[in-house]
This record gives C-alpha cells, sequence and structure tokens, in this order.
C-alpha cells in the first residue's frame, strides 16, 4: 500500500483554491475533462495567437454539465487571458425521435429523455452563456453562418443518438474559419458495455472521418501522460482531437 500522500494533497486540491492548472492536473474538480478540455483550448488559441474562443455543450439536458463548462470556462479565462464564450446545444424537449433501425440505440434510449427546465436554467446562467435550442440538424448551420462566435475550441457531445452526433459533428467541418486548428473533443457514450463502432457515437466519429479529407477525429493521446490521479479522471479516456490538416499545413503551430 502507497502511503496517503497524493490522497492527501487531492482532497486538499478539491476544497483549497489552488491554480486552475494544477486543478486540472490532479482532476481536483467536477466534471474535470470539461476543465482539461477548455484548459487545452485556450492554450492552443494562444498557440494561434486568437483572443477568444468558444466552447460548447451539446447535450445540455439538467444544465448541470453547462454550469460547470461556464465555471471553468471563467477560471480558464483568468488564467489565461484568452476570452471564452459558453454555447450550449438541445432540443430543449428532450431526445428527439430515433431514426428508424439499430444506430441511435432504440435499445437505451427513449424519446423524451432529458427534458430541460429552460426557465429555471437560463436564470442561473450568466451572460457568458447562450443556449441554443432546437434540433441540431438546424441550429449548427445556422450557428456556423452567423459567424458571431469566436472559434470554437472545445467541444462535449452529449446527445445519445448516433444520428443527432453525426449531424452536430458538422459544426467541424462546415465551411468557414470557425474553429482553431486542433479542437479538444470529449464524447460521453463512447465506452459503455452497449457501445460499438456501428451505432451512436462511435459510428458518427467513423463516418465524420471517411467524409472529410482536410479534418480527421482521432484520440488525445497523451491526455493523461504524467497526471498522478489518472485513476480520478476515468474519462479522459474519452477525450479526443479534431486535426485540421490544411490549417496545420499552412502553419507551424503545434
Amino acid at each position: 500500500m502507497e502511503p496517503p500522500f497524493r490522497d492527501v494533497i487531492w482532497a486538499l486540491l478539491m476544497v483549497l483554491p489552488a491554480p486552475i492548472r494544477w486543478k486540472a492536473l490532479w482532476g481536483a474538480t467536477q466534471m474535470g475533462q470539461y476543465l482539461v478540455g477548455v484548459l487545452a483550448a485556450a492554450d492552443q488559441a494562444s498557440r494561434e495567437g486568437v483572443e477568444a474562443i468558444s466552447v460548447i455543450e451539446f447535450g445540455v439536458a439538467s444544465g448541470e454539465g453547462l454550469r460547470l463548462l461556464e465555471k471553468h470556462a471563467e477560471a480558464v479565462e483568468k488564467a489565461t487571458g484568452v476570452r471564452i464564450a459558453v454555447y450550449g446545444f438541445d432540443t430543449g424537449s428532450g431526445l428527439p425521435a430515433p431514426i428508424g433501425d439499430y444506430r441511435d440505440h432504440p435499445d437505451v434510449w427513449q424519446p423524451g429523455e432529458f427534458q430541460m427546465d429552460y426557465s429555471s436554467l437560463a436564470a442561473e446562467l450568466t451572460s457568458r452563456t447562450r443556449l441554443v435550442l432546437g434540433n441540431v440538424k438546424t441550429t449548427v448551420p445556422q450557428f456556423v453562418a452567423e459567424g458571431a462566435a469566436p472559434r470554437v475550441g472545445f467541444i462535449s457531445f452529449d446527445l445519445d443518438f448516433y444520428s443527432s452526433t453525426r449531424d452536430a459533428l458538422k459544426v467541424l467541418s462546415l465551411p468557414g474559419k470557425h474553429t482553431l486548428s486542433r479542437v479538444f473533443l470529449y464524447f460521453d457514450d463512447i465506452n459503455n458495455y452497449w457501445s460499438h463502432s456501428y451505432a451512436g457515437e462511435r459510428l458518427a466519429i467513423r463516418e465524420f472521418n471517411e467524409a472529410n479529407e482536410s479534418i480527421k477525429i482521432d484520440r488525445w493521446f497523451d491526455v493523461n501522460l504524467w497526471r498522478p490521479f489518472q485513476e480520478q479522471q476515468p474519462r479522459l479516456r474519452q477525450m479526443y482531437i479534431a486535426h485540421d490538416l490544411e490549417a496545420i499545413k499552412k502553419s507551424r503551430v503545434q
């Protein structure tokens, strides 16, 4: 048995004020995968000379994750100087009807699950955050076409369905320079016992890569490197990066 030294440090970092990078490294926060992703996006923006970014949660439901994303965005903005806008996409009325076969996992999800109390949630959010309601098949192209948001740097996908994830992933590939050269991604439903490469988020990722030559999604391979509490951050195994290969080829950004 190892001495409880690391446990003591982890517990202290959870309750005491500490640099945000320490909290991200040790996983000493709720939904640490969001903090890790937002911090990586801000660092990427700094490397690219971008002063402001957007971070997105697809699938808001009760809003617990969006409130934490807003909190992490505020902390990272203070630590890095990169301005961060937060967007939450949701139907507002729970899961839509699935497509008519196995790909949306009708064995797991039911229409109407995860409904939002819009009024209560909107009242709790700050001016940093905007809720975008409607089916992502429509709202994502509108969001990109408006061109009002800073470049996207981090996205959480928690839409459950293959079809919704497929439509949301278009935020990475629609025409126009609206993302960083590398966008950090979290997929909520890829490590369940029922997850496989022929349905759900895994299928959406595979089809995205097959359809796009210049933008590829792959695992974030070193996300757990040197983290002292890897066992406290299992969700980091669900982190990916979307690499804009054309943009990277034209720059020296690492």
